[in-house]
């Protein structure tokens, strides 16, 4: 499928993935964000437009770049914002989470934006709950606003998103931004390859629209986008590989390999990086070609726009005044 000038609507409760959506609505969300883009680089940020709003940050995993984001664009959006520290709530104590899920709604959340270690988690509280919620990131399943802040990077970039070969590289197998990218780049009519070792790459991946490779150089050549993922060590349960040195070896992104794909081919990341790791510090730094920091300017406004079409289907607010 190729992208959609269409006007469209995002009548969707939630946003739990990228599986199932449009092309037209995938480009509303980028088109709004691009309106973010430009607010967020003025002096004056900050709009009404979610006043009254209560937006409920819930975090079981560690985050960094998608908290924070979230909590920025909250509250450029105007909404008040709760951020749940995990560690010290009860959930530590045993609380389930359909009990915690309970307790949250009688609280009246607008938005609930959750991370969670098992897949599928933020589906099952989706259905215990009144208000709207945003998957940021459940297990190895799905990261849909990174899939959103990547494509957003990318249009920016290159103008489309169709026709663009685009190398997804590295721990594959245990990636939700992966899965998330395969099915947004396949909706908008992009060309994905797979590039990491055999144990690194999930059964029937093929099955998605990609092309898997297990060698760099083959994989890069003639790519329009390197998408380099960090290998995620602590969901490993076994050896995947016999040691990073080698590992960088083979799948690192150096600019030696980086020589194979177009000459104007940019380089992506999600973060956190492991220089040395999955990407050479001389690529990843590399101002001409490397568009990992605009990736996270991107996220802020990729993620008020989700916010602004997930509570505009939402009841509105009483004026009581």
């Amino acid at each position: 499928m190729s992208e959609s000038t269409e006007p469209a609507s995002f009548l969707h409760r939630h946003l739990l993935g990228i599986e199932g959506l449009t092309p037209p609505e995938i480009s509303l969300i980028l088109d709004k964000s691009e309106g973010y883009v430009r607010q967020n680089r003025q002096v004056d940020k900050k709009r009404d437009l979610l006043r009254g709003r209560t937006i409920i940050n819930l975090f079981f995993e560690d985050s960094t770049r998608t908290r924070t984001s979230f909590d920025a664009a909250a509250q450029r959006l105007g909404a008040d914002v709760i951020t749940m520290n995990v560690a010290t709530s009860s959930v530590k104590k045993g609380e389930t989470l359909i009990d915690t899920a309970m307790t949250l709604n009688a609280m009246h959340p607008d938005v609930l934006v959750v991370r969670h270690n098992q897949s599928g988690a933020v589906k099952l509280l989706s259905e215990k709950v009144q208000g709207a919620v945003i998957n940021a990131g459940d297990g190895a399943h799905e990261h849909p606003t990174q899939a959103l802040l990547d494509a957003l990077t990318i249009r920016r970039r290159r103008g489309h998103l169709d026709n663009l070969t685009v190398a997804i590289c590295g721990d594959i197998v245990h990636s939700r931004v992966a899965r998330s990218n395969i099915h947004l780049l396949n909706t908008m009519g992009a060309r994905v390859r797979l590039i990491a070792p055999k144990t690194l790459i999930p059964r029937g991946v093929e099955e998605l629209g990609t092309t898997v490779y297990t060698n760099m150089r083959e994989g890069l050549k003639d790519v329009d986008i390197v998408m380099m993922l960090r290998l995620q060590r602590e969901r490993m349960q076994a050896n995947y590989f016999p040691s990073i040195r080698e590992y960088f070896h083979f799948f690192g992104l150096t600019y030696d390999n980086l020589a194979v794909a177009k000459p104007d081919a940019l380089i992506m990341h999600p973060g956190p990086m492991n220089r040395g790791v999955e990407i050479d510090s001389e690529v990843a730094d590399d101002f001409g070609r490397s568009v990992i920091r605009e990736q996270v300017e991107m996220g802020v406004a990729v993620r008020m726009a989700v916010l602004e079409v997930l509570t505009g289907n939402l009841p509105p607010i009483e004026d009581v005044s």
